[in-house]
């Protein structure tokens, strides 16, 4: 009885260490806060997005539901890569079954782990995402895709079965953020979109090097490929976009391949880039970052815009005659109102 007691209070302690030892993403990098929101909240949406930056900025669930009744969420991140969106779809399968899952096309360029950048970039951007993730057989497999060569050792697995084996060394740079949110965090997104208030309007185009291949590589095939199949074997619309966005840029070699993609499986596939007038979409007011991204300004015009496809093309209800859900969405209504009543006044 003693041993079982003892063995239960290290393994208590450990689980505080590694607590107190994980980032906690709350005043620095609020993207690592994101994946692990939804999961209070899963259950009951109509729509899911999945891919990185150029979904968790761009589009504003909020704007969905005041305009069109949409219950949605996004489970986006940054650098998030093909192959972690199948995963973070499949997963949300096993919690609910939306009508409609919309997958950004961006990160088909990047084909494997080590095409997404050093080393130490691809190891915090995983962190970002799959830390977030609840332990499931869809986060093992995402854990094991998301590894380069290099780190496909039981050690580089073992430090996202236990975290504390990569952040046991952080002590010195705990601070008061560590023990703040040892055991809550506060709420980052709204559904899934991290709101951006600044304006910096693009004054120069962005210029791209070209590229010697535009095709696309059979990994990211492989996990686009699955993506549809996945959707349709849950009776779930798969919508393939690509946002509007003007940096990095987006090949028309790629545009023909996913239209051909999307022809092929019978998918609707939507390039927001063709539509920025119908969008409304202002380079000087709606980017917080010269073009990289939108504002909440430019993201409420592309979720307006695109909730009239998702309704009158993919049948999304208007759920808005709902009285409970339309009372939490209030709340949510009002702290996104405030935020940017707040961010006004500042720059005024």
């Amino acid at each position: 009885m003693k041993k079982l007691a003892a063995g239960a209070l290290c393994l208590a302690l450990l689980w505080l260490l590694q607590a107190l030892l994980m980032p906690k993403y709350m005043t620095s990098t609020p993207e690592g806060a994101m994946i692990r929101e939804y999961y209070d909240s899963a259950g009951d949406h109509n729509v899911i997005f999945t891919g990185d930056c150029e979904v968790y900025e761009n589009f504003s669930p909020v704007t969905l539901w005041e305009e069109h009744g949409i219950n949605a969420w996004i489970r986006g991140s940054p650098q998030q890569t093909i192959w972690q969106s199948y995963y973070l779809m499949e997963e949300t399968l096993e919690y609910e079954t939306p009508d409609v899952m919309v997958y950004n096309v961006f990160a088909m360029c990047y084909d494997t782990p080590e095409s997404t950048g050093s080393q130490s970039r691809r190891e915090a951007y995983n962190r970002i995402t799959l830390d977030g993730m609840k332990w499931s057989f869809s986060k093992w497999k995402a854990v094991q895709a998301s590894l380069t060569e290099e780190e496909k050792q039981w050690e580089g697995i073992l430090t996202y079965l236990f975290p504390i084996l990569r952040f046991h060394d952080r002590w010195a740079q705990l601070t008061k953020e560590d023990v703040t949110y040892l055991f809550h965090r506060d709420t980052v997104t709204y559904n899934g979109y991290l709101m951006q208030t600044g304006v910096k309007p693009m004054t120069e185009a962005h210029v791209t090097a070209p590229r010697a291949d535009y095709t696309f590589g059979e990994n990211s095939w492989y996990y686009l490929e699955k993506m549809a199949a996945l959707c349709r074997d849950h009776g779930v619309q798969l919508v393939l976009i690509k946002s509007p966005t003007l940096y990095p840029a987006w090949w028309p070699e790629w545009e023909s391949q996913i239209e051909d993609f999307a022809r092929e499986q019978n998918l609707l596939y939507v390039n927001m880039l063709e539509y920025q007038q119908e969008l409304g979409i202002d380079w000087n007011q709606d980017t917080y970052d010269t073009g990289l991204h939108l504002n909440v300004y430019g993201a409420e015009k592309a979720s307006r815009w695109f909730g009239r496809i998702l309704a009158e093309e993919c049948g999304v209800p208007d759920r808005r005659g709902e009285k409970e859900l339309s009372a939490q969405w209030e709340q949510t209504i009002q702290q996104y109102q405030r935020q940017k009543a707040e961010a006004k006044e500042e720059t005024q």
